[in-house]
């Protein structure tokens, strides 16, 4: 994921000159990295020249890097230290992100690292290299990359005039045709080239950018057009414009380079993916929360498994199903393998190894929401497309080989010792000689190379939550600006 090489926005189409820089000492300006504690340090003078470069690549980047929509504003009347502070607000916002730590949610856990862009900044104002010092803000991320083009590539379908909402009707269905038909076609080929605007004939170069579009929108890619697809596609360009933003306001939360080993798991499409450096060496279904018990975005480090493993059901989860049961239907508890502990006044429960919920394997990594990564006996989750199900934990579809592949530097965890282990029954935990980084992301947009998106449902409706965030947090930096 992570780009070896970033080049120069517009590097080839400006000419830098080689100009002397002002000799009076500029006036102090508090410019602290994001979070730090505010100190005075002396602002760059700009010259005439710089300026007015300065202010055109930052009004275009606003709006390339997603922090504004709309055309870019006219900062030509503005300069000097007022400038530089513009100047400086856009790289912590393009860097580390837009939002001020007010802003976060609680289960938004993860925090960019604290950036100060004045060094950076004055040393490409000393070698008039501003078009170079810009480029070089963005998230270092090939994923990243990819959403930019493709907020381009939807900027352009706006700007187009978007697209019409398609209406359900009997003759959506391969071979007939009829006006719904033309309006499918259209509607297909302003987001898919190898669709062919007109016609209204349902045929099967049809069906294939039907069965495409659903792909890219996570659903079934049978070629029916039900109701789950007619939402897909009617959901407003604008507003597929801010869930790309949304999108890439989150990757400027990562740190700057991700572990070599890691594993992500995307809450949205409840994918799991083991990496190594940049590529994927393993990949399975996942479940995971479901909206209202939401599973959070968090970054840490799997250090153990547990081998079969004893579910410590949370008191939530008790009070709200299990004990409920237990009244509708004594020896419900019992008959499920939950045992009742008392807590000197207050109870708990337990299910035993045998029957938890929690299947054979556990992935322990240090958070604030007590979730975790674990096996299930509900294998049947799995086959659906939507698998947000869970209580906020991440059940995986293939436990056992994901164990045994972060155990493979462990010399007394190789497979034929965790089979054994998880044979006899018994729980035991298995640390890892070498803890693997685990991120648990909210993707709903992602793009390829050329600027096609894929897009998810906004589960938890986080995605417009902050695409306001940002657009708020944006609109009083411009004020102050002014």
């Amino acid at each position: 994921m992570r780009r070896a090489i970033r080049t120069a926005t517009g590097g080839s189409l400006i000419a830098l000159a080689s100009l002397a820089a002002a000799q009076e000492t500029p006036a102090p300006v508090l410019a602290p990295p994001v979070g730090a504690t505010m100190v005075a340090q002396p602002l760059p003078q700009l010259s005439d020249a710089q300026a007015r470069q300065l202010a055109k690549l930052i009004a275009q980047d606003e709006v390339r890097q997603g922090l504004r929509q709309g055309a870019p504003r006219d900062l030509s009347a503005t300069g000097g230290d007022a400038l530089v502070r513009v100047a400086l607000d856009h790289a912590r916002a393009v860097h580390a992100g837009r939002l001020d730590a007010s802003d976060f949610e609680r289960d938004w856990g993860i925090r960019p690292q604290r950036f100060d862009p004045l060094p950076g900044f004055a040393d490409a104002v000393a070698r008039d290299r501003l078009a170079a010092w810009i480029a070089s803000l963005p998230p270092p991320y090939a994923g990243y990359d990819a959403l930019v083009a493709g907020l381009a590539r939807y900027r352009e379908i706006a700007a187009d005039g978007g697209w019409s909402s398609v209406s359900a009707a009997p003759e959506l269905k391969f071979g007939r045709s009829g006006p719904a038909v033309a309006a499918l076609r259209k509607r297909l080929s302003a987001e898919d080239p190898q669709v062919a605007a007109s016609g209204d004939k349902f045929d099967a170069g049809l069906l294939d950018g039907v069965r495409r579009a659903q792909r890219r929108y996570g659903l079934n890619p049978a070629g029916d057009v039900g109701a789950l697809t007619l939402a897909a596609l009617n959901v407003p360009v604008t507003t597929r414009m801010r869930q790309i933003a949304a999108n890439m306001e989150r990757w400027r939360w990562l740190p700057a380079q991700l572990e070599q080993k890691r594993v992500q798991v995307n809450v949205a499409a409840a994918v799991l993916t083991v990496f190594d450096g940049d590529a994927p060496v393993m990949s399975m279904k996942a479940v995971t929360g479901r909206p209202g018990n939401e599973t959070p975005m968090l970054v840490s480090s799997i250090h153990s498994v547990v081998l079969n493993p004893p579910w410590n059901v949370p008191s939530s989860i008790a009070d709200k199903e299990l004990w409920p049961k237990e009244r509708a239907n004594p020896g419900y508890l019992k008959r499920n393998g939950f045992r009742v502990i008392d807590n000197g006044g207050s109870k708990r429960l337990q299910q035993s190894s045998e029957k938890s919920a929690l299947g054979r394997y556990k992935f322990d990594f240090a958070n604030d929401f007590a979730v975790y990564l674990h096996d299930t006996p509900a294998q049947q989750g799995f086959s659906r497309f939507d698998r947000l199900a869970s209580h906020g934990c991440v059940r995986l579809e293939k436990p056992e080989a994901l164990a045994k592949l972060l155990m493979k530097t462990t010399p007394e965890w190789q497979p034929a010792a965790i089979d054994t282990t998880v044979a006899a029954g018994k729980t035991v935990r298995a640390k890892m000689a070498e803890p693997v980084a685990v991120y648990l992301l909210y993707w709903t947009a992602f793009a390829s190379p050329t600027g096609q998106v894929g897009f998810r449902e906004d589960p938890y409706g986080w995605d417009g939550e902050l695409a306001s965030k940002v657009e708020a947090r944006q609109a009083k930096q411009t004020l102050a600006s002014l």
